[in-house]
């Protein structure tokens, strides 16, 4: 089983039977490459900002911080499902649990991980 596919079916398994994934699954059904190099643009900048905040050594609470945070769940919401509040806030669990989602944000700067979490958390 190739790795995209091996994802495919534990995403489908963990959340298929959510509106989430029903409306992420329909959304980009439709994209093209250019609008899925889009998305992943948007989500990118969105971590740059965390980036520069914790680089910065600003607290997780500070403006700075919570402009990331708006700006990544205003990300995911443009291009794959409405992501509230409370399921961003799952999503900071999970970016801690999953070491996938933790290295992302490690292989950036060590402790970004848990500052994106504490950030999202602090809403």
């Amino acid at each position: 089983m190739s790795e995209v596919n091996q994802y495919e079916a534990e995403v489908q398994e963990r959340w298929g039977d959510t509106e989430a994934f029903r409306e992420s699954k329909a959304r980009t059904s439709r994209y093209s490459k250019a609008d899925f190099e889009a998305a992943k643009r948007d989500q990118e900048a969105a971590t740059e900002l965390y980036v520069s905040a914790f680089g910065n050594h600003l607290p997780h609470t500070s403006e700075q911080a919570q402009e990331a945070v708006r700006a990544h769940r205003e990300a995911i919401s443009k291009w794959f499902y409405e992501c509230s509040v409370e399921m961003q806030k799952n999503l900071a669990a999970m970016y801690l649990a999953d070491p996938r989602f933790k290295e992302y944000y490690e292989g950036r700067v060590r402790g970004l991980a848990q500052y994106v979490h504490d950030a999202i958390i602090s809403q």
